[in-house]
């Protein structure tokens, strides 16, 4: 095994894919000491909070878009621009004190009505993909100027996890109604930094938004984030000075990063995963392969996949091995359903008595190094137990809309987590769900998925969680591989780094020192 292990090392080494350093990357010379400039793994979709899906849009928001809730270290519910918030006593409506003196980029006033219109916005806009993430909202009252109620169907468990994330960010209603579907081009919310422009593949360029709430926290005028897929690439940018911060560093360059003393580094074990995601009813090419048709073929898969050799040649162990939407780590963990080992003969029985002995596949990546790898490493795993796999490599935003259209038959998917588990589990297994790449579909797991939101309990919600795990895994829409660490590279000046589970750089208090 471990021959095996370091020939596959090699393979993925060797067939990483050079990046053209756009000119983006080498523009920010140019740019003011006061600039901060961050390197991103991809280039984010639509800067839209209301139709956005990407890991990396989440790290723009988090300059761009205040939320009424957000998460600290520990993952803590702590205020943002709602102060304060009250539960009724059959927790079916939730109120909210908001910030005063809160504004927008554009001037305007953040009230509760801004609150209500957003709140609503996320619900019904076409396209959205906060409607299931905020589905047992039914109305919102405007109480006063300051304080908004939300009025649920059902008790929601998860709803305050949500509003500190992007369903709980607030637009500009002057904004929004003046620029329809098109707002994500020019978008006006109400955090630190306002949009000045967008180069797509190049650049996004934020400002400091000189009225903001808490202005004494934000030190750098502009921030440049500039989408460089190549991880190698990413890395020389800041050894050569071209960038201050990046994201997602090559695994196998963390031993020698950490002698450099021109920079620190960050590791913080994600709450999301690493999986790969199966067309198992989303569109007709469900039905085109074994592996769509038939759950014997997908278990078949996953018992071909040695998880631990896989997180050590793609991630260089920077990453614990798991089989759910949690890591085994976390709390809300189904213990009676561990990580399988690998067993080729067991593999290879399930596809004999399927009648497929050799099934192949195509497995759609998006073309960052480690997609690109954890493909490579998989392609040469499963093929011992007779699977034939064809990559197709595709830029993210790009293979989000294949697979959101159901064009393709595998995808590597990660999704960077939520602070509760329903924010990992439900938009991805719950019917017709925005995240639900996989087409999966059942009525029973939607009605335990429904009772897992709606109790307050954790016995409770653990039990039911437990449930899920037993039907979806039995299914496997998405085989869970690793929760990797996110890990940071930055210029040794910079202080006042968060390391928050989420992954997201949060850019008030950052400074860059002498």
């Amino acid at each position: 095994m471990k021959t095996f292990l370091r020939s596959l090392r090699r393979i993925a080494r060797a067939t990483a894919v050079a990046a053209v350093i756009g000119a983006g990357a080498f523009a920010a010379q140019a740019q003011a000491p006061t600039t901060l400039r961050a390197g991103l793994a991809e280039d984010p979709d639509v800067l839209d909070p209301t139709l956005a899906r990407t890991f990396v849009g989440r790290i723009v928001f988090a300059a761009l878009c205040d939320k009424l809730f957000e998460i600290d270290e520990k993952l803590n519910i702590v205020p943002q621009l709602a102060q304060s918030h009250q539960w009724s006593a059959d927790s079916k409506a939730l109120t909210l004190k908001l910030r005063p003196g809160v504004l927008f980029h554009d001037g305007e006033k953040l009230d509760a009505a801004a609150v209500k219109y957003s709140i609503e916005r996320h619900k019904t806009m076409a396209g959205s993909n906060r409607r299931g993430e905020l589905a047992p909202v039914a109305s919102v009252d405007v109480v006063d100027p300051l304080t908004v109620r939300l009025n649920l169907s059902a008790p929601f468990s998860p709803l305050l996890a949500q509003l500190a994330d992007r369903a709980g960010m607030i637009v500009s209603p002057k904004a929004a109604q003046a620029a329809g579907d098109k707002f994500g081009s020019k978008p006006v919310c109400a955090g630190p930094y306002r949009f000045v422009e967008r180069v797509a593949q190049d650049r996004i360029v934020l400002e400091r938004f000189a009225d903001y709430w808490n202005k004494g926290q934000v030190n750098f005028e502009r921030i440049v984030y500039t989408p460089i897929p190549d991880a190698t690439v990413r890395l020389a940018n800041l050894k050569s000075g071209q960038l201050d911060f990046i994201e997602r560093v090559a695994s196998s360059d963390i031993e020698a990063l950490a002698k450099d003393k021109r920079f620190k580094l960050a590791r913080i074990t994600e709450i999301g995963y690493q999986g790969i995601t199966i067309n198992v009813g989303k569109s007709d090419m469900a039905q085109k392969t074994p592996l769509g048709r038939d759950r014997r073929v997908r278990e078949a898969l996953e018992l071909a996949i040695d998880r631990q050799g896989l997180a050590q040649v793609v991630q260089d162990n920077e990453a614990v091995v798991g089989n759910q939407w949690v890591a085994p780590t976390n709390p809300w963990y189904v213990k009676s359903l561990p990580v399988p080992k690998r067993d080729i003969a067991k593999a290879k029985a399930l596809l004999k008595e399927a009648g497929v002995p050799n099934p192949s596949f195509t497995l759609l990546t998006p073309t960052t190094s480690d997609a690109q790898r954890l493909a490579l490493v998989v392609q040469a795993m499963v093929r011992d137990a007779g699977f034939e796999v064809k990559i197709q490599a595709a830029e993210f935003a790009t293979s989000l809309n294949m697979a959101d259209k159901g064009e393709f038959e595998a995808y590597v998917l990660a999704w960077s987590g939520r602070a509760d588990p329903d924010g990992n589990l439900f938009s991805f297994h719950g019917c017709k769900q925005p995240l639900n790449y996989s087409g999966y579909c059942d009525a029973e797991t939607d009605a335990l998925l429904a009772r897992s939101r709606s109790v307050r309990d954790a016995a409770e919600r653990g039990k039911l969680f437990e449930q899920i795990a037993q039907r979806v895994l039995k299914e496997r829409p998405i085989i869970y591989v690793y929760h990797r660490k996110w890990l940071w590279a930055y210029n040794a000046r910079l202080t006042g780094v968060q390391q928050i589970p989420d992954g997201l750089l949060r850019v008030s208090g950052l400074k860059m020192g002498p």
